[in-house]
């Protein structure tokens, strides 16, 4: 076992012993995740009926109750939502004539894809911004090379999971139409955006030609994605999807999941949001009040229930903080999570990620267990 490896083992481990996590801390093993999927999907589905085969069945209705939340006439399942992206705008390629997709250079197909618009798909990126944000309605406007497809990750999760505000939003999709081109949202996160702008998915979701949206990042599904648009535009990414080797014979225990989701995670995602705004505050001012050097938070106030952390330590410095404190206190601060140096050797961040189990969490509390890591740092 590789050192990283053993690390990982030895904070789990710590972490499954603690009273209280704020953060990454579940780990079920196979037989709790399946209880859990069957006692779940007893309310979600007609499980009596049969299992799926090739899209029909209860992944079919994935498909319907993605349109109906989204308010699109149609949506298709996919196994990934790599392919869910490659598929839309492979499919708007061929109907703008064009294979360039503006997006920003920290949007997930350029960061965690291995390049697979250009290999896969013969698209061509460019970048409207490099800004730690989306671009601006000028920025598209003003872009010096023709496009065919606007692509919109909301939020920007490598960016420290921003968004613009929803004046901001409507303004850069419309700069986009007046250049003819179409626009895809990058919706993994999409659920959890209603808070920030204030409007109900439907009205989001409108100003887009296609949607994706994930089921396992938010909504704690096994894996899945759907990608919504018109029923025409369905039609052909369903075909594109058989092509990409997505038409898979059975699905049921990621549509079952997903289905659970969607009916117990998406109505408490505006919660976790709320709360992630004490969480942050919390964090900032526990750990600066302990003597930790320039905690910082990115953005200032989450956009969302997910927010940058950055120290600047290195980051084996405070993964090692973190292991201490769950195996010498009974609450761990961080969980499982792991700091890392994306920027610069020393300057450390963290994905925080506020859910159901930091609900239990006053400021307080967040305090008092940023100063117990703290103690921990040399």
């Amino acid at each position: 076992m590789s050192d990283v490896a053993e690390a990982r083992e030895r904070r789990a481990a710590a972490v499954a012993g603690c009273e209280r996590v704020l953060m990454y801390g579940e780990r079920h093993s196979l037989r709790e995740r399946l209880a859990r999927l069957a006692e779940e999907a007893e309310e979600s589905y007609d499980l009596d009926g049969p299992p799926d085969m090739y899209g029909n069945g209860v992944v079919a209705e994935v498909e319907r109750r993605v349109a109906e939340l989204l308010g699109t006439p149609d949506a298709a399942f996919f196994p990934t939502g790599t392919m869910a992206q490659q598929v839309a705008l492979r499919a708007w390629a061929g109907r703008t004539g064009n294979s360039t997709v503006a997006l920003h250079p920290l949007a997930h197909p350029e960061m965690h894809e291995r390049g697979a618009f250009r290999a896969v798909s013969g698209l061509r990126p460019v970048h409207p911004t490099t800004e730690r944000r989306l671009p601006t309605a000028e920025e598209v406007r003003d872009f010096e090379e023709p496009f065919g497809a606007l692509m919109l990750e909301l939020p920007l999760r490598d960016a420290g999971f921003v968004l613009p505000s929803w004046d901001e939003l409507t303004d850069t999709v419309a700069a986009a139409r007046e250049r003819d081109a179409v626009v895809h949202f990058d919706g993994a996160r999409l659920w959890e955006c209603t808070p920030h702008f204030g409007r109900p998915l439907p009205e989001i979701a409108a100003l887009a030609d296609s949607v994706y949206v994930s089921f396992y990042k938010s909504l704690g599904g096994i894996s899945g994605a759907a990608l919504a648009a018109a029923d025409d535009v369905v039609a052909e990414a369903k075909a594109w999807r058989h092509r990409y080797g997505g038409m898979l014979f059975q699905q049921f225990p990621a549509a079952l999941a997903a289905l659970s989701g969607l009916r117990t995670e998406l109505p408490r995602l505006p919660s976790y949001v709320e709360h992630a705004k004490v969480v942050a505050r919390a964090l900032r001012d526990g750990l600066a009040e302990a003597g930790a050097v320039w905690p910082h938070l990115f953005p200032a106030e989450p956009h969302t229930h997910q927010f940058q952390l950055w120290l600047p330590y290195p980051a084996d410095v405070l993964n090692e903080a973190a292991t201490l404190q769950a195996e010498q206190t009974p609450a761990a601060l961080f969980g499982r999570g792991t700091f890392h140096e994306p920027a610069v050797p020393g300057l450390s961040m963290l994905e925080v990620t506020v859910s159901a189990a930091a609900l239990e969490w006053t400021a307080a509390d967040v305090k008092d267990a940023a100063a117990e890591f703290v103690a921990r740092l040399p």
